[in-house]
């Protein structure tokens, strides 16, 4: 055996996505590049580590096993790479991050300065829905995960990071009156476009509906904010919005915010984790920092939403 700690690399990255064209993207390099140590590496091993059905690529059984040895490899480069920074009175490590879609409107400002003065943490954020960051989390693969309403089944340990405003939203068309707060009964009357079932934005919208037993018809159903966003000012409805996602529409007038009555709704960011996790020293300095400055960040980077 001869293979070198990159192909290992390579190898479990391939693994990670699947596919060779994402593997490239993620480790910056080139398609062929990537290929090419692939086929190195499993020049190596008489069982096959990957096959390709109906154009998908798969990993075997003996690959995955593979994957799992490389990643422990990599796990431990990892550790003496730490303790060699650690030694020099840095703090040294990967910080993993996974962060529900209307989390990237914040999450960046409380990573800017700590990255920027701790230049030996390495960061891995995975912008997604909730379901696979609740799912990040289960499996162990995140020091913390950034969510607006926990998963209630999971034993976890919070911070609270700051409130979430959801306002009903319609673009520069939308005949309703933003001068004079309408009844919440004026909801009934709208297409409304709504996240995916289990996002925080949809429980927080569900449970407000449900409490004051209104009728609302749901034009659209989508996956993201800025799917949502973008319906919106396309004019196919009105739709309940996290404030933050919304800043430069706003400003542009592209979207306006509509009084209603008994409005915003609100939930609160969390940046949660599982209560038995073993933090890393990065980790533990993330935590540390945010504790200590997130009342600055939120003056300097999110005075504007008190406006509303």
């Amino acid at each position: 055996m001869n293979y070198t700690l990159h192909q290992l690399k390579v190898f479990v990255t391939i693994a990670e996505h699947k596919s060779i064209t994402l593997a490239a993207d993620a480790l910056h390099l080139t398609q062929p590049a990537v290929s090419i140590q692939l086929r190195n590496f499993q020049q190596q091993f008489d069982i096959p580590l990957t096959e390709v059905v109906g154009r998908q690529l798969y990993i075997t059984d003996f690959g995955k096993e593979i994957v799992e040895a490389s990643q422990n490899i990599l796990n431990e480069v990892d550790v003496i790479n730490q303790k060699l920074i650690t030694f020099n009175g840095q703090i040294a490590g990967k910080l993993k991050l996974s962060v529900v879609s209307t989390g990237k409107y914040i999450m960046p400002y409380f990573l800017t300065d700590f990255l920027r003065d701790n230049p030996g943490v390495e960061l891995k954020m995975d912008v997604t829905n909730k379901a696979a960051v609740v799912r990040s989390l289960e499996n162990n693969e995140v020091d913390f995960s950034l969510v607006s309403i926990p998963p209630e089944r999971l034993a976890l340990d919070h911070i609270p990071l700051m409130d979430n405003k959801l306002f009903l939203v319609g673009n520069r068309e939308s005949p309703l009156e933003t001068k004079t707060s309408h009844k919440q009964k004026t909801l009934e009357s709208l297409d409304l476009i709504f996240r995916e079932p289990g996002s925080g934005t949809r429980q927080t919208v569900e449970r407000h509906i449900q409490k004051e037993s209104l009728k609302i018809s749901r034009k659209l159903e989508l996956t993201s904010n800025e799917a949502v966003k973008q319906a919106v000012l396309a004019g196919l409805g009105h739709s309940i919005m996290p404030l933050i996602g919304i800043k430069n529409e706003l400003e542009l007038t592209d979207l306006k915010v509509i009084p209603v009555e008994g409005f915003p709704l609100q939930s609160n960011w969390q940046l949660v984790w599982m209560k038995e996790k073993k933090l890393s020293p990065g980790a533990k300095a993330f935590l540390q920092y945010v504790e200590e400055k997130k009342e600055t960040i939120i003056k300097e980077k999110f005075g504007w939403i008190s406006a509303y």
